[in-house]
Order: structure tokens, then C-alpha cells, then sequence
């Protein structure tokens, strides 16, 4: 989970790598000089050793130079492995009129020309037949060896992105990318340990046999995680043992035993995203002093950790008993009255903490910082289920200024020109990789070599500037998602089908009691974060009911959860990083003075619509100041690994009620181990 070189405005032209390498003489007396030969470009997954620093980032250097050049041969690639699958055949042609027939640039130019741009449910039939037995041929001439689950949705169930063997080797490549970069901005990063708190998640296998699951269970459980070489800078404070641990309540607290054990050596402390690791500290808040009686003993806590490979591979880390240790945490936990800091204060050896803190999770910046005492904040990498794409080339700048250089080799990057708010630009112009403009906002398209084809991905995108040939992107936010706490991604459609289910319960206030109005935002100035909804209910229910008013309100609560989709129902029901759901009633009035506010900063009073999400202080300020009751849900939504026909759980551990943790997908947008 680790990462720079200078940035510069300027692209480099991919147009001279098109040059020949000779040019015939004017005179026989006086022979032209000779072009300079075609640049050698890259292997599509090149070696990276992350040892060889020098190495590996001239490799990046050679890599962004070359982008233009390297994203054509890609597609090439790509149309040369599937130009003759079911799918590409349908709008190629047969394969005798395809890549074997067919000169590479117009093969090239007939896909961009004919193959449209798609969203999941455009291909989910092809993954789902996949899935139920038909052969990968549909969309890939490769073995489709998994599926990965999406935390976006479709019909309320995580998407599934195919996968193959040979994608985990480019997914290990840019991990192995992200230690040279950051160790050219941090010194000493093979001197200790790093801290990363880990998780995998439930998965099924379908009626074929594929195993779904998340993409970074599916890493973690990988040869290249688990059998990964020795070295100084993945030596984690955790055994895998404690990562793969299924139990996510046993493996959080295994693993915040190891990484106190050896608080000495930690150099660095993390987890995937902002929301995860937060949520560990505030584990670490409930159960420090089961931690330190564990250290003092020399034991690990039976009947905490049941996991019987996991308890015996962290009893080989907490050997032997340490008071000594035990009370100096202890010291810390207790001393100040606050935690404020709490990080660099139990392990002071450490440098950065390294978590996704762009797009929804930046949300969690105030009490990273709380917590982390000054200590930097880096994001290292760019990635979803679909693809890994990026790594940032300058992890110590602010959060707020965080851009991801895009790195050719990894798929067919594609383009869509579209306002900052996501919608899509007049032209609704498509460009290539290399052709975005310096300020432009875009939503990024992909061609995997796994069999995804002019994908939306859904991830709205600022171009910042440009590393040589390849553009530098700051994430937005994800198209159409209005609430995320953790790894739910609510869209305001997903609102309005919950909202509009619940407001029937609404009948025992009275018949005329209506839900005239409604907005959302995410609270995260708890951990975990919760989603509010502020109603205002016309005409306000009578105080002599307020029984009835907490009965029908708390069911209303319920209700909303129960019809947001799967992903949101996993984080309540199992990860538990999500809280209980609020719905906040306000006086008759609120919404006008919302309006009045909104107004006064610019708005249209002819074209104002109620948002059905509020981000700005000043706005849930407004609401806040109205409040007449505060209702919670009172049950936890029912969730169970999502439904492929014919599928069964693979694994599916119960998860005790404050466990919570967030090794999550994402967009994985955002995440990496």
C-alpha cells in the first residue's frame, strides 16, 4: 500500500515515435543523417524490482514519455487477444474480417467506430451467463478465473467484473511501483515495519464454480500476496493468518495486538480507506485495555481470537509476556484524557499515514488528523474493480491537492468531456488518453484486457496537469452517488425508492400527515458515520402522540435502510461500518429557509429543486436549527451474500457488533493493500 518526480504542463507528442527511421538521400555526395531509431517501448507488464529505485522510476519515466505510443499498442493487444469474442464479433465482424484480416490502426479505428460506449447493464448478461457456465469466449479468449464485486450496484446487487490470471500480475506490478516513489520523498522505509490493517470479505462461488468476491479479498488470498517475496518494505506488523482471519471482529483486534506488540518498529500505519482506519482506532478506543492485559500476559485472548491459525500465528509475534510495554500503551490510552494524537503517540516511530483520502473519504480528514497528531496523509493509488490505473507521483501533497498519474500499460483509457457536476458536456466529446485538456473534467471509459469494452466506469475526473505525455487526474466524485460513508455508494435514485417506501408508514400519524419534503447528508463526526435524513411532515404530528410518533418514525428509519441496496445492507449488517440510519424531523418552514439560503448564495429562486443531498455547513446548519425530533433505526437490515442463479456462499463469517472494519473495493476508486 505504498509512494516523484517534478510535474510539467507540457505533453510530450506522441506523434514522433510515428517517424521513420531512415529518410533517402538528397545527394549522393551528402547522405541525409540518419533519423533517430524508433524508442523501444516497455513490456505491457514490464519487470519491476521495488529494491531498484533508480530502476523503476526511469520505468515510470519511460511509461509516461511513451503514453500515446503504449496506449495504441495496448489496444492492439487487447483487439488481438478478443477481436473474435461473442461480444467484440457482434460489432467487428467474423474474425476472418477482423484483427486477423485487418490491418492494426484500422482494427483499431473500426473499434472506436463502431463499438459503443457501455454501462453494466449493457454486459451484464454476457458476465451473467459467464457466471451461470457459458465459456469466457463471450467476452474474453481468456480464462476468466473470478469475478470481482463491485461496490456500485445493479438492481440492488454488487456488479461483477471478470478477471483473469494475468491480471493479478499487472495489479502486483503497480504495487511494486508505489515503495520507489515514496521512498524519494521518505527516508528509512526499510528500517522497521508497516502497520497495515487489512481485511478480506464474504464471498460465493457461482453456479459455474467461479469464485465472487471482492477485488482485494481476491489479491489478499492471492500467490502474489500471500507468497510474496521477503522484504523490508512489505513486512507487515500483521501474519497473513490475521489478515485472511474471515471473522472481521477476531482479525481487527489480532491485528492491533501485533501492531502494539511491535510498536517499536512501525514505520508507517494505514489501512485501504480513511473510513477503515478510523474505525480501528475507535476499536482500538473500545478494547485497549483487553489489548495491554494480552501484552502484559504474553498471550492472545482465546476467547477473543477463536481463529485457531490466527491465534497461533499471533501468538508467534506477542512472545512472551511485556508489563513493561503493556503499561507504556497503557500510559498513552489513559494518560491525556484526550486522544488526540494518538497515533504518533503510540508508535512515534511513524512517518505517514497511508489511506485513500480523495473523493468520499475526504470526508474523514478532520479526525484523521485529530488522531494522527500532524502526521502526513498519503494516497498512493488510483484503482476500482474493474482496473488498477494510477499511482501519485507526489504523495506528500495536501490531500486537496492529490492527482493520480494514469499509467498507459494498464488498460485503454477513454474519455468523456462532461461538466464538474457529471453531466455530460454538450458535445459529449470521447478522447483518448493523451488528448485531454489542463482543467477539464471527464468521465473515464476503459478497454480491460479482462473483457470490458468502452466502460464507464463512473468516475468523474479534473485533469491538473501532465507527467511528460501522461495526464495527472484529481477524483471528483463518482457519477450519480449522493451518500457514502464507507464503501456505499447512494445515488439519489436509491433515495427516492427507500424514502418513497417509508413514507407510507407514515399512516398511524394521521391521514393527512404527509412527508412534504426531505434531504440527506452523510454524518461522520462519528465513527462509524451514519446517514441523515431531515423530513419535514405536513401538518407536524400532535404532541400527544409522541408513542406513536417514535414507533412509526423508527419504522420509517428501518424501512429506508431496508431498500438501499445490498452493499449499504452488508456495511450495517456485517462490517458494521456504517451506523443506524437517522431520520431528522423538522419544523414546518425549514425547507424555505434551505431555499432562502441557497438563494442568497447564487441560486435561481425559478429554478431551485430541494437537493436531496446537503454538504455545505452552512446548509445542514440551517436544517440543524429546525429540529423537532431525532429518530434512529431500531433493527439492522437483513443483508446475505448477494444472488448470482445458482450461487452459494464461499465464505461468510458473523461479524460481532463493533468490529467494523473496511478493506473495501471501491471505486475501489480509491483503495489499495
Amino acid at each position: 500500500m505504498d509512494l516523484t518526480m517534478s510535474t510539467t504542463t507540457m505533453s510530450t507528442s506522441p506523434a514522433v515515435l510515428d517517424l521513420v527511421s531512415s529518410v533517402s538521400s538528397t545527394s549522393t555526395d551528402s547522405p541525409a543523417p540518419a533519423m533517430p531509431p524508433r524508442p523501444s517501448l516497455p513490456p505491457t507488464i514490464p519487470a519491476c524490482d521495488p529494491h531498484d529505485g533508480t530502476a523503476s522510476l526511469q520505468l515510470i519515466e519511460d511509461l509516461t514519455t511513451h503514453a500515446g505510443a503504449i496506449q495504441q499498442r495496448v489496444l492492439r493487444e487487447i483487439l488481438d487477444m478478443n477481436a473474435g469474442t461473442d461480444y467484440l464479433r457482434g460489432f467487428l465482424g467474423a474474425s476472418d474480417d477482423s484483427a486477423e484480416g485487418r490491418h492494426a490502426d484500422e482494427l483499431a479505428a473500426t473499434f472506436k467506430e463502431r463499438v459503443p460506449v457501455v454501462e453494466y447493464e449493457d454486459v451484464k448478461p454476457f458476465i451473467e451467463r459467464i457466471a451461470n457456465g457459458a465459456p469466457p469466449s463471450l467476452i474474453s479468449s481468456k480464462t476468466i478465473t473470478e469475478l470481482l464485486t463491485s461496490s456500485g450496484t445493479s438492481g440492488g446487487q454488487p456488479k461483477l467484473m471478470p478477471s483473469t490470471e494475468e491480471e493479478l500480475d499487472r495489479k502486483t506490478f503497480l504495487y511494486n511501483l508505489l515503495v520507489p516513489v515514496m521512498n524519494k520523498y521518505v527516508e528509512g522505509l526499510d528500517k522497521g515495519r508497516c502497520m497495515y490493517l487489512l481485511f478480506v470479505k464474504p464471498e460465493i462461488r457461482t453456479a459455474s464454480g467461479l469464485v465472487a468476491r471482492p477485488v482485494l479479498t481476491s489479491y489478499y488470498k492471492s500467490r502474489h500476496f500471500r507468497e510474496r517475496p521477503d522484504s523490508p518494505y512489505t513486512r507487515y506488523t500483521s501474519p497473513n493468518e490475521a489478515i485472511l482471519c474471515p471473522d472481521s471482529a477476531q482479525s481487527m483486534y489480532a491485528q492491533l495486538l501485533c501492531g502494539l506488540a511491535r510498536r517499536g518498529e512501525v514505520l508507517r500505519v494505514g489501512a485501504v480507506f480513511a473510513s477503515a482506519f478510523l474505525r480501528s482506532v475507535k476499536f482500538l478506543e473500545a478494547h485497549w485495555r483487553a489489548l495491554c492485559d494480552d501484552i502484559r500476559a504474553g498471550r492472545v485472548d482465546a476467547a477473543r481470537v477463536t481463529d485457531l491459525a490466527c491465534r497461533d500465528a499471533v501468538a508467534r509475534v506477542v512472545a512472551g509476556p511485556d508489563p513493561a510495554l503493556a503499561d507504556a500503551i497503557a500510559a498513552e490510552c489513559e494518560g491525556e484524557g484526550s486522544w488526540r494524537g494518538i497515533v504518533r503517540r503510540l508508535w512515534p516511530r511513524t512517518k505517514y499515514i497511508d489511506v485513500i483520502v480523495t473523493g468520499s473519504m475526504a470526508q474523514y480528514i478532520p479526525l484523521l488528523e485529530f488522531y494522527g497528531g500532524g502526521l502526513p496523509l498519503v494516497s498512493t493509488m488510483y484503482a476500482s474493480s474493474e482496473c488498477y490505473f494510477g499511482i501519485n507521483l507526489r504523495p506528500l501533497d495536501r490531500p486537496e491537492d492529490v492527482a493520480y498519474t494514469l499509467l498507459p500499460n494498464m488498460c485503454y483509457y477513454e474519455f468523456i468531456k462532461v461538466e464538474k457536476d457529471g453531466e455530460e458536456a454538450r458535445d459529449g466529446k470521447v478522447v483518448d488518453l493523451v488528448d485531454v485538456e489542463v482543467g477539464g473534467y471527464y468521465e473515464l471509459l476503459v478497454t480491460t484486457f479482462t473483457g470490458l469494452y468502452r466502460y464507464r466506469v463512473g468516475d468523474i475526473l479534473q485533469v491538473s496537469g501532465f507527467h511528460n505525455a501522461a495526464p495527472q487526474f484529481r477524483f471528483v466524485h463518482r457519477r450519480n452517488v449522493v451518500l457514502s460513508v464507507d464503501t456505499d455508494k447512494t445515488s439519489e435514485d436509491d433515495l427516492l425508492r427507500a424514502v418513497t417506501a417509508a413514507k407510507r408508514l407514515l399512516a398511524p400519524l394521521g391521514g393527512a400527515t404527509i412527508l412534504s419534503e426531505y434531504t440527506a447528508y452523510a454524518d461522520t463526526a462519528s465513527i462509524p458515520g451514519h446517514y441523515v435524513l431531515f423530513w419535514e411532515l405536513t401538518p407536524p404530528p400532535a404532541d400527544s402522540d409522541e408513542a406513536v410518533v417514535h414507533r412509526v418514525m423508527e419504522a420509517c428509519c428501518a424501512e429506508v435502510e431496508a431498500g438501499l441496496d445490498a452493499v449499504y445492507r452488508r456495511c450495517r449488517s456485517r462490517d458494521r461500518s456504517v451506523g443506524p440510519l437517522e431520520i431528522r424531523v423538522v419544523s414546518p418552514g425549514a425547507f424555505d429557509a434551505l431555499m432562502d439560503l441557497c438563494v442568497s448564495h447564487g441560486s435561481s429562486v425559478n429554478q431551485y429543486k430541494t437537493p436531496r443531498c446537503i454538504k455545505h455547513p452552512d446548509a445542514i446548519a440551517v436544517l440543524e436549527a429546525r429540529v423537532v425530533g431525532s429518530f434512529f433505526s431500531d433493527t439492522v437490515p437483513h443483508w446475505e451474500p448477494f444472488n448470482v442463479v445458482g450461487a452459494t456462499p464461499a465464505s461468510a463469517a458473523p461479524t460481532d457488533a463493533d468490529a467494523g472494519h473496511g478493506a473495501a473495493t471501491a471505486s475501489l476508486s480509491e483503495g489499495a493493500p
